[in-house]
Parts: C-alpha cells; structure tokens; sequence
C-alpha cells in the first residue's frame, strides 16, 4: 500500500499539492474528484514515477505492483490473443485461457482474438490496453478514465471486476454513478491536499458544504475580531496613555492567520429554450430501417411513436448504429426504409459530432453562438457563451483554436439559444465533468419537450429515459419502459449466462431498527480491544512525548554549558524515550488499520440491511 508524506508540487508557480498526507489503506476503492486541471492525473504520474514532485516522499511496499490503463495505443503482434499475451510471465506465455476470459469479458468474439489490434475501432483498442493491465494481476489499479469509449455491457463488465478485484484502487471518472458503484471511499483535491471521505461522492461533497459552511462562519467572525483590533490599534496608538495596550493589540493581530476567502468554481449552467408546440405525437416512426450497405441493415422495420414530453435513449454496443439512428431521426442521412412523420409544429435542436464538425472555425465564440437564430442579439449571445464557461474575454476567442472539449461546449450553447421542442443528444456528457453532467441533467429534467439521447450512462438512463431503443441481438427494438425494467424483463445477452441474484424480502423499518443496533454492538464488541489499544498508545505518545520535550531542552542546555557528561547521558535517555515512542506508534498502526477493516466489514453488513 503505498503513502504520501509531505508531499508538494507546483507548475509554472501555482501549487497543486502543498505538504499532502496520505495513505491508502487494505482494499480502498478510491473514487477521485474534481475539476479538470486540479492535479488528479499529475498525481497518478508522480505516483507511477512518471512525473517528479518539488518535496516530500512517496513510499511504495517492495514487490507492490502499480497497474495504469495506457491512453497510448501501442500494439506489434499480429493478433489480439498474442498481443494480450505478451504482458504474462515468461512461464505463462501461452496461459491463454487467462487472457481469453478477460477478452470475452469485455466483449470480443472468438473470432476476433485472431484479428490484428489496429483493425478494431479506438473503443476497442482502449479495450485491448485494459486486459493487458488486468491480466498482470497489479496490487493496486490506478484508472484514468477507464470508461472512456466503453459500452453498456462492457461497462458493467467492468464495474463487477472492479467490486471484485483483491486489492486497491483509485479511479478517476466523470461518471459518477459508475464511480459510486464501485468504490468506497471518495478523495479530492481540497485547498492543495488531499481530502478522503468514507462514502460515495454525494457523501463526500455533502461533508465539503458542511466543512465549508463552518469555514465561513469562522471567517466572518476573525474578520470581525480583526477589524475591532485595527480599529483600536488605530485610535491608541497615538496617545500615551494606551500605546502599550495598542502595542499588545498590535503583536495579537500580526499574530492572527489571514483566511482567505473560499473560491468556487465554474460550472456549466443549462437551460433549453422551449418552443411550444400543440402536438400531442411529436413524430412517427413507421417500419424505418438504414445501412450504410443496404444488404447489411444497421436497422430496420423500426416502429414507435413520439409523445410529447417523452424521453427516450438509444443503447447497445458501440459501432452498432446508435448515433445512426439518431442521424437518421434527424434528416442527417438519405431516405432508405419506411417513414418519419413529423407533426408541423415540431422544432429540434442537434447534438452530436456532425454538428460539432460544422463549426464555423473562423467565426468567434459569440458569433457563432449568435448564427442559430436572426433574433438573438450579441448580448444574448454572449451571456449564453458565459454559460458555458466562455465569459469575457474569452468569448471572443475563435473556433479554430478550441480543444475538442470547448467546440462541444460552444455546441452546447447553440442548442440552448434554439428554441425546440425536441432534442437529440448524442453522448452530450462527453468532456463535461462531474458537476456539469449533474447541471446538464437538471435541465432535461425542466425541459418541457421530447428528448432523444444516445448515451452510455447509466445514471442519465434512470435519471431521464422513459422509452428505449436497444441495439441488440443483430437489430434494434423499441421497448416502451424504463431501463431498470430493460434490465428485468430482457437484460444484456453477454449477461444471460450470469447466476441471477435472489431478491432479499423487504424488512421492515421496526426489524431494520433492530438489525443495525444488533450489528452495531456487534460491531462495537470486536472493536473493543482494537479501540482500548489505540487510547493506551495515544495516551503513552503523549506522556512519553513530553518527557522527550523536557529532555530536549535539558540536553540544549548541556550543550550550551558544554557538560559532556550531561550530554551523553541525556542523549542515552532521549534515544530510549525515542525508541519507546516508535514503539507505540507501530502498535497504533496496526490496531488502527486492524479498527478501519473491522469497521469497513461491519458497514458493508450495515449496507446490505437498509439495502
């Protein structure tokens, strides 16, 4: 298990980390938060000795293996199964049964183990990179942002090895109910450390607001007490009679810490524009179909009806046709099979990455945020750039020199200055982070018109869909329900052969009382040695601390005496004080890790009784 002592480091003059502490403890699944350029990845490279740090020490357990998902695609076998197989030992080359299990786990086919790495789509090359760092069998798994490009069921495929992988993990993911589902601490860059909180991240940002809140609170009150100290130093100093008492004023103000005022930062703020509308159906779906060759449909004899108010996601495996569909729904693509009515009154806004590629690269933020609409005035249009994180300045800055992550914002802001009464979203969450997925979702939520989303979240799909299109089993199907009911009624077909779990009959709230008081003093029993020999250790620090204290200072002044003597005979009896302290401070560790497990044990118990 690795710890951070002390541990700072800046770029450029800003300071990430300043004198972090941290240890991860036996089995921790650490969600990672917060905004991106915080440090989060800075801190997995410095980790993985990729990146240096200004001070402080990294320790890392002999033969403890680090295991990171590569972003770089580097493949030089000619087939998958040998390229996967090239990170076993020498005595397990050819364990290809290891290596097959983890593939087929993330969705390959027996087929596709012989194909060359680089004739799979990104998606899958990612893939390609997760099993060779999962078949090393790492201690600890650092994950960046291991969902990227992953499907439902490849997503779900992981979330299991995750909650079951035997060691430690810290993930990073703007997906937070997949981070949620899985881990059981969450960490996050908090004033240049590090702060862990048992829990998933609502749990975590709950106990910030809290923190927060007891912050300005003490805030206000030293700015209160500062400005009463300046104000009587001011009127005393002059005059004779209390100069000395503005003097003491004076060393008690220079003496106060400066708290800064807390900053908050920046989150997208989403509101569609509604644009209303009689209709009752929206639109018709009757018997389409489309392939990019027609004797190899993506879709076909596709039947549903539109409501209005309706949301529905499109889901399935990556390359099977979602964003397709929705290109399709939208006039994106030529006329093959069947037919869409759309009532007359019906007016869309399009997300996805056609749009963000008709950009125009030579227009301005505000200005081409300003071309969705003849009416919409600069003004407008420059509040809408704000919005999306392009206040001032920077909404002057022009398309060309955008990331990919900023064009989807500024195609975010011209679909909330178009007034509709349908959206299609395709993976409208991607570059957002956490708080602005949240804020995204608040909006459909508000949005008084129909929705039409591809995404692969399964957060947003419980949150918003009501109806669904499912791209499975060589076609696609309308299921007219939520996804939970998906799940229930059909499933995933990799998940078919998996055992299903029996349902535990309710408790009441009476029985449920009476269970987790049960568990508690359960709990509190085993605890008990545990938590006697942590006060006897922090109680004996203490003492024996100061004892080291005063034989410190009688040692400063042998030494300034020069009495050789007293200066052996004192350093004798720090070094055996010293001894004793770190004696204690082992037998601390070990109960205290003994305590953390015992109470992690019992809250799993705790869990499964309100579940």
């Amino acid at each position: 298990m690795i710890q951070l002592t002390n541990l700072s480091k800046g770029f450029g003059g800003q300071t990430l980390f300043s004198d972090v502490n941290f240890k991860v403890a036996r089995n921790q699944k650490i969600g990672f938060v917060g905004r991106n350029g915080s440090g989060k990845s800075t801190l997995f490279k410095m980790i993985l000795g990729e990146e240096s740090y200004d001070s402080g020490d990294i320790s890392i357990p002999k033969n403890y293996r680090i295991g990171t998902l590569k972003q770089h695609l580097v493949f030089t076998e000619p087939t998958v199964r040998e390229e996967c197989a090239l990170v076993l030992p020498e005595d397990e080359q050819w364990n290809f049964y290891k290596i097959e299990k983890l593939l087929f786990g993330l969705g390959f086919s027996e087929a596709d183990l012989d194909k060359d790495p680089f004739s799979f789509s990104g998606g899958y090359q990612i893939r390609i990179n997760l099993v060779k760092l999962l078949a090393t069998e790492p201690n600890m798994l650092l994950l960046d942002e291991p969902t990227n490009y992953l499907d439902l069921p490849s997503l779900r495929w992981l979330r299991g090895f995750i909650k079951e992988f035997d060691g430690e993990v810290i993930l990073i993911t703007h997906d937070r109910d997949f981070m949620d589902s899985v881990s059981t601490h969450t960490m996050g860059v908090q004033r240049k450390g590090l702060r862990l909180v048992q829990g998933d991240s609502y749990k975590y940002y709950s106990t910030l607001e809290m923190e927060d809140e007891t912050y300005e609170k003490t805030k206000a009150n030293q700015d209160k007490k500062r400005k009463e100290l300046e104000e009587f130093v001011a009127r005393n100093k002059a005059r004779a009679s209390t100069a000395a008492l503005a003097q003491s004023k004076q060393k008690e103000l220079d003496k106060m810490d400066e708290m800064e005022d807390l900053k908050n930062d920046a989150t997208l703020s989403f509101n569609f524009s509604y644009k209303d509308t009689p209709a009752k159906v929206i639109f018709r779906a009757e018997d389409i179909g489309f392939g990019y060759n027609p004797e190899e449909p993506l879709f076909q004899h596709l039947t549903f009806a539109m409501e209005k108010g309706k949301r529905l996601a499109i889901i399935g495996k990556n390359g099977k046709g979602k964003s397709t569909l929705l290109n399709y729904i939208a006039g994106e693509l030529p006329h093959q099979q069947g037919e869409l009515n759309f009532h007359p009154s019906t007016e869309f806004a399009h997300f996805g990455q056609t749009n963000i590629e008709r950009l125009n690269v030579k227009a301005t933020i505000v200005d081409e945020i300003a071309s969705v609409s003849k009416d919409m005035g600069i003004p407008e249009s420059r509040s809408i750039a704000g919005r999306m994180m392009f206040s001032g300045e920077l909404g002057d800055k022009k398309i060309e020199v955008l990331s990919g992550g900023e064009r989807s914002r500024v195609m975010l802001g011209k679909i909330i200055g178009t007034p509709a009464n349908l959206l299609f979203l395709d993976e409208p969450t991607n570059h957002l982070d956490m708080q602005s997925i949240d804020a995204l979702a608040d909006a459909i939520e508000s949005f008084e018109g129909s929705l039409i989303m591809v995404t692969h979240s399964e957060m947003l799909l419980r949150r918003l869909a009501d109806a669904l299109i499912i791209f499975h089993k060589g076609g696609a199907e309308y299921f007219d329900g939520t996804y939970d009911e998906f799940l229930e009624k059909i499933g995933w077909e990799e998940e078919e052969g998996a055992k299903p779990k029996k349902k535990k009959p309710k408790i009441n709230h009476k029985e449920r009382k009476k269970l987790r008081k049960a568990v508690t003093q359960a709990r509190n029993e085993v605890r008990k040695p545990y938590t006697k020999e942590i006060k006897l250790c922090e109680e004996k620090i203490e003492v024996l601390e100061a004892a080291m204290a005063v034989k410190n200072e009688a040692l400063t002044l042998a030494s300034n005496s020069g009495d050789n003597d007293k200066i052996m005979e004192l350093s004798k009896e720090v070094g055996l004080v010293q001894q004793e302290i770190d004696a204690y401070f082992e037998r601390l560790e070990v109960a205290s890790e003994k305590d953390e497990e015992i109470v992690a044990e019992y809250e799993l118990k705790l869990e499964e009784i309100d579940a």
